[in-house]
């Protein structure tokens, strides 16, 4: 009994489990029925939705083929239609491309101050206390454009860009339009820039006739006038225009010219201002009056032309023209204190105490007759070669072995333009960078009697020559440096490696970059001016670091003292070792007295330099220096076409010679570290210092010094003095020794 019950309840058991496994079955047949029934509908739906799409696309194809048959051209404006489109592509290729061009111009619009960079009212003087020129908000942009008179602005409108008020910055119909002039005039009789061009170019740009420049110029027209309403850009433009004589602005100009405020001038002072645009320059009144009233009488008729006024309205002022105040020209260094300018700026940033009263006054490193005497070589140099060597521009630097800049020259004309070449122009410096490259040499082991082989080397290709197309063989250092051999350098870079080289040139004050190149030791990287001279100057310094500075002292309008460079600027620091040192001079004296500068030698002082010429002749160099002054001398043209066959040892020696034989004169000498001074070399007598002075303790006597000196000795031996007064005699002279006064005989 109890197995048969055991047995049935197993059964009941099983029968449940089987009939839950059924169920389980029926419910996952249901659910992937379900699940099937769904994909297929989703199918479906997909299907139709496709298939209808497709009905539709080939419905509106077709009306879309139909519609565009309308305008299928045949004939010849099928192929007008073709250029058409291909043009539209290159444009569209070509604005990105010039738009590429444009960005580096942007970052100057970075700037907050970019409007305002000239709100300083500046009045610098020379290193005697000597007035030298302004700088700053003397530019009276404080005129507001309503109290500008009309016949002004119509004056200006007319002249420069009379649908001024109805384009966005480029005026397109203008430019064509002078086009057509210029080409008929076989001239440039008409200017195709707009104000807004003219403004972009005048806040942000350089006077450089590039096409990079005139793309740059473009884009920043554009973006002025998204970012500034029509008057605004009007009052700039009528505030930062050059107007010659160094004025920038209406204003000023009017000022300068006819001692007049801006408010009451005339119609006939208007229109000669206004002729100012084009070329201040040539039309500039206290220069030229007759070109000026010729110019001033042209905007009278353009102003008629333009229709702001009648001939009626004009003829008074063509029969009564301006009258220009009586000034000469004026001899202000320009483009020293455009620089001296940027350098207040800068110490603005450092100092706080500037930001609170910006009636600043400047006592300056320049030395006027310096000055003058920079102009005249350069200019006399000039008048007398240009044409024989087909050069056109000129620049110039000197700076004491402390690094005082005492004169500088940027150009022939600063009226014609304001692009100063010392501080700005970066042209390649040939082989006046060669001592850079010995320099780093010396530092690495070699000396100036070590011997390197002079003979073709070739580099992945390159083989630089020498200039003489010869080869020497095995020569020292002196003698490569001396005649300016090409392959030495090459293989001083190849052995001790491009990159001490650059570090040497940055750390001696080259500041633009040095690409390190194969052709790097031939002076392939361009440089300033001024920096080449800071730079030999560590040479003459003794192996100190040169840092060239402009400014001596800084007063704010109460005469308070704000900075001084003796107060708040520090020893120079020892770059390069003396022996290093001595060891480049003695070479680079040799230069001058044997090799490629002869023209550069000084009667009477020892002088060291080097010249420099590059490729096609586009570039001449002659650094140089003394121990008392360097100077780089640049010759070439701004639009880098060569010259014909000008080297550093012509024109630059020259001009280098000239001015430092004026330069020398009364100046007690400091000798040439570690060079012996020949017999003779001495102090230079001079009888005309009314503009300069000479101050602190002489460093070097020369014969007739010392015998005087010794006769006084023995006359003060012999006088009945007491001992205090003997010794205090001695221990002058034991006090001159200390201080570094060496007596020669």
């Amino acid at each position: 009994m109890e197995e048969n019950s055991d047995s049935s309840e197993k059964q009941n058991v099983t029968d449940n489990s089987a009939e839950k496994m059924n169920k389980k079955r029926e419910g996952r047949s249901s659910t992937l029925h379900d699940l099937s029934q769904r994909m297929l509908a989703t199918d479906a739906w997909l299907d139709s939705a496709i298939w209808r799409g497709t009905q539709f696309l080939g419905v509106f194809f077709r009306g879309y083929s139909a519609f565009m048959r309308r305008f299928t051209l045949r004939g010849p404006s099928k192929w007008i239609a073709g250029l058409a489109s291909e043009g539209l592509t290159y444009c569209a290729f070509g604005f990105l491309i010039m738009l590429a061009f444009a960005q580096p111009a942007f970052k100057a619009t970075e700037r907050t101050d970019w409007k305002t960079t000239s709100d300083f009212s500046i009045s610098f003087f020379d290193r005697f206390g000597n007035p030298l020129g302004k700088r700053g908000i003397l530019l009276n942009d404080k005129v507001p454009l309503d109290e500008i008179p009309d016949h002004m602005i119509q004056a200006t409108l007319a002249t420069e860009d009379r649908r001024f008020f109805n384009h966005m910055g480029i005026d397109f119909f203008g430019t064509f339009r002078a086009m057509v002039a210029n080409v008929k005039a076989r001239s440039v009789v008409q200017g195709g820039s707009s104000i807004t061009q003219q403004l972009a170019k005048n806040l942000f740009l350089s006077n450089e006739r590039t096409l990079q420049r005139k793309i740059k110029e473009a884009y920043l027209a554009l973006w002025l006038e998204m970012n500034l309403s029509k008057r605004e850009i009007l009052k700039l433009y009528l505030d930062r225009a050059y107007m010659g004589a160094g004025t920038f602005g209406v204003a000023a100009a009017s000022e300068f010219y006819f001692d007049k405020d801006v408010r009451e001038i005339t119609l006939a002072e208007a229109a000669m201002l206004s002729g100012l645009y084009k070329a201040p320059s040539k039309y500039a009144p206290h220069k030229n009056l007759p070109a000026a009233r010729a110019r001033a009488n042209e905007v009278l008729t353009n102003i008629v032309q333009a229709g702001f006024m009648s001939e009626g309205q004009v003829i008074a002022a063509r029969r009564n023209p301006a009258e220009a105040i009586d000034r000469t020209k004026s001899e202000a260094p320009d483009h020293f204190l455009d620089w001296a300018f940027e350098e207040v700026k800068k110490l603005a940033s450092q100092y706080p105490e500037l930001k609170n009263d910006r009636v600043i006054s400047v006592r300056t490193t320049l030395d006027p007759g310096f000055q003058r005497e920079a102009v005249n070589s350069v200019e006399s140099i000039l008048r007398q070669y240009s044409e024989r060597y087909g050069v056109e521009e000129a620049a110039m630097a000197v700076v004491t072995t402390e690094g005082a800049v005492r004169s500088m020259v940027g150009g022939r004309d600063y009226d014609e333009s304001q692009f100063n070449r010392a501080t700005d122009a970066l042209r390649q410096p040939g082989s006046s960078f060669k001592p850079f490259v010995y320099m780093a040499a010396f530092l690495n082991g070699y000396e100036s009697d070590s011997v390197v082989p002079d003979r073709p080397i070739s580099i992945g290709g390159w083989s630089p020559r020498n200039y003489t197309r010869g080869y020497a063989g095995p020569v020292t250092l002196k003698t490569a440096l001396t005649k300016s051999i090409n392959t030495i350098p090459v293989r001083l870079a190849q052995a001790i490696g491009r990159d001490k080289i650059a570090t040497t040139a940055y750390m001696m004050g080259i500041n633009s970059e040095l690409k390190i190149t194969r052709a790097m030791p031939l002076g392939v990287s361009e440089v300033t001016v001024l920096d080449m001279a800071s730079s030999y100057a560590a040479f003459g310094s003794g192996g100190k670091k040169v840092d060239p500075y402009g400014v001596l002292e800084l007063r704010n309008s109460k005469g308070e003292v704000l900075y001084s460079h003796e107060r708040d600027v520090g020893p120079a620091l020892r770059i390069l070792p003396f022996d290093k040192v001595a060891m480049m001079n003695d070479v680079l004296v040799n230069v001058i007295e044997r090799g490629t500068g002869r023209r550069a030698q000084l009667e009477g002082i020892t002088a060291a330099g080097k010249t420099g010429t590059t490729q096609a002749y586009r570039d001449a160099w002659f650094v140089g220096y003394t121990g008392n002054l360097s100077a780089a001398v640049w010759y070439g043209n701004d639009d880098y076409s060569p010259t014909r066959r000008m080297t550093g040892g012509s024109l630059p020696a020259m001009t280098w010679g000239k001015f430092m034989t004026y330069a020398h004169q009364g100046l007690e000498l400091k000798p040439m570290p570690g060079v012996e001074a020949p017999e003779g070399k001495a102090v230079i007598a001079n009888n005309s210092l009314s503009d300069r002075e000479v101050t602190g303790p002489p460093e070097l006597l020369n014969r007739s010094s010392q015998q005087v000196l010794d006769a006084l000795g023995k006359r003060l031996q012999t006088l009945p003095f007491n001992t205090n007064t003997n010794f205090n005699v001695q221990a002058q002279l034991g006090s001159d020794a200390a201080a570094g006064v060496t007596y020669t005989q």
